[in-house]
């Protein structure tokens, strides 16, 4: 998977083009502002896709490379998308609000993580043993870490990129960020301020179908990487296992030849010899055809009465005349039963 394709009509159809009102804009957001309609910044949409398709080639590269993406929307309208995009992507989230020191103080926030998994452990195992009270007060415990945690309980560390939905309403996760050199992805409205954005994306933060739709490209881009990341991998143990897989066909096919060099002796001597002498038939009449396996042990064929080679022993219209050995080789095929 590439990087996710969009088209400017998908950009309008969400509505990322149009800002807030003119009193409210920030002046450091100028250059990415087209004109004005009705007391309304309009959005410079072709400044935007550039934008916005480096920030997703960027989390494609990091998702590339083994990296952690959080995504950060706790505004109303931004909680479901975020939520919903990071757990597609196998990504993390924080959709609540923001604690402060959730990733300067990683350390203490770890431990709350561990008490929150040693909580639900309890729970699960004890939770016919314990009194009613205390159950009660875990759960409610568990659901208020829950709500501020669940979304990086497994993240196991610092994220290598932060994509944030409103930089205004998320202001100190991105200044814990910048703190920790954490790139920042984020989207820039009229009343935003740019400094300290990585990857700055300009366009509308407020309206639900283009937080939307900044989410699933975001998702899209990290799985483009995820897939990006397992082909290489697939490549690399594929390249080794055709390596060996090569060295052990060369040994069959050598193996092949040598036994398609002895098979014709070996077919040469399944050939049940021709009965000539009375001396070499049984008592009833009946001759017996010893052949010699390739293992060099010797089995008995029954052959008929008329001394025929079996069928199947040789190719279509071939005689036993034909196909019979050397007479050198007849006395180590052919056993005489009467002596």
């Amino acid at each position: 998977m590439s990087i996710p394709n969009f088209t400017m009509r998908q950009l309008l159809e969400a509505g990322v083009h149009f800002g807030h009102m003119v009193r409210r804009w920030n002046p450091r957001m100028a250059p990415f502002i087209h004109s004005e309609r009705d007391g309304i910044h309009i959005i410079d949409l072709q400044q935007t896709v550039p934008m916005l398709y480096a920030a997703l080639a960027f989390l494609r590269e990091v998702a590339a490379g083994g990296g952690r993406v959080l995504f950060v929307g706790t505004k109303r309208q931004a909680q479901r998308p975020v939520e919903e995009h990071a757990l597609r992507c196998g990504q993390h989230y924080v959709n609540q609000r923001w604690l402060g020191g959730m990733l300067t103080n990683w350390k203490t926030i770890s431990k709350s993580i561990d008490r929150l998994k040693q909580m639900e452990q309890r729970l699960e195992e004890d939770e016919g043993n314990l009194p009613k009270k205390e159950v009660l007060n875990l759960q409610r415990q568990r659901v208020k870490l829950l709500r501020s945690l669940g979304g990086i309980r497994e993240m196991g560390g610092l994220p290598d990129a932060m994509v944030v939905v409103d930089t205004n309403h998320e202001r100190i996760a991105v200044a814990e960020a910048r703190s920790l050199g954490i790139p920042v992805v984020g989207v820039l409205d009229t009343n935003s301020d740019p400094v300290g954005i990585d990857y700055p994306i300009p366009g509308n933060d407020d309206a639900t179908r283009a937080v939307i739709l900044y989410c699933e490209l975001a998702a899209n881009a990290v799985l483009g990487g995820l897939e990006e990341e397992q082909k290489l991998a697939g490549v690399d143990v594929g390249a080794s296992e055709e390596g060996g897989v090569g060295d052990t066909s060369l040994d069959v096919d050598d193996e092949t030849t040598e036994a398609d060099s002895e098979a014709p002796a070996a077919a040469t001597a399944e050939v049940a010899a021709p009965v000539d002498s009375p001396d070499e038939v049984n008592s009833s009449g009946e001759a017996e055809a010893v052949t010699v396996n390739t293992g060099g042990e010797m089995a008995p064929e029954a052959a008929g009465s008329d001394g025929a080679m079996p069928e199947g022993a040789g190719s279509e219209g071939t005689e036993p005349e034909e196909a019979a050995p050397p007479e050198s080789a007849v006395p180590e095929t052919v056993v005489e039963t009467e002596q």
